[in-house]
């Protein structure tokens, strides 16, 4: 096997799923994905959220340009996008599909320092059990994932708000040990490198 098609394996991995088996809080789990397309506006949004809505089964929000970009024909608080969160089970199932149109093959650099991980799909048919519609064409996407523990609500509350403690936050090793235990994917340190045939 190549340095480019070794898997990233942590050699703590038994470690920390030991210490989430002695300390059930501190074990991470996904808080919501989102999945979103930037398009631009007009019709091909339009397009756009009937796909992610037949995608995931719920109904898209649109996302507004922040600033006129007149290269690109962008008007300020002009919808240019649609995206969807999704939580609970709903998440964990369409990032099960979506994972296999990247053939569970992910890199060290999608992830950030506070375990929270992102890909692209070039083409949505590549998700299983998805057939090309004439009519909405292909589009692209962006799926996001949050990793967290137990607790972190106490961020996000109205009342009596706090930070969560360093020692609690999530790290990218234990995201990794995390997603590749519950999707079974590979984790490699950079691209395979492809071979064409002609």
């Amino acid at each position: 096997m190549s340095t480019s098609e070794e898997q990233m394996i942590s050699p703590n991995e038994q470690l920390i799923i030991d210490d989430w088996k002695t300390f059930p809080m501190r074990e991470p789990q996904i808080a919501k994905v989102v999945v979103d397309i930037c398009v631009g506006g007009g019709e091909t949004l339009e397009r756009a959220a009937t796909i992610l809505k037949n995608l995931t089964g719920q109904t898209p929000v649109q996302s507004k340009a922040h600033q006129t970009i007149r290269d690109f024909g962008i008007r300020k608080r002009e919808p240019i996008a649609v995206r969807v969160t999704l939580r609970h089970q709903k998440a964990r199932e369409f990032l099960a599909r979506a994972l296999k149109a990247k053939d569970d093959v992910l890199l060290i650099k999608n992830w950030d320092l506070d375990g929270n991980f992102a890909f692209g799909i070039s083409e949505h048919i590549d998700i299983p059990d998805v057939k090309y519609d004439p009519q909405l064409g292909v589009q692209g996407m962006n799926i996001t994932v949050c990793i967290e523990r137990r607790g972190f609500r106490v961020k996000r509350r109205r009342m009596k708000r706090s930070r969560v403690p360093y020692r609690h936050r999530v790290t990218p090793e234990e995201s990794m040990v995390l997603v590749r235990r519950d999707f079974g994917i590979q984790i490699l340190e950079k691209e395979k490198e492809r071979t064409y045939l002609f």
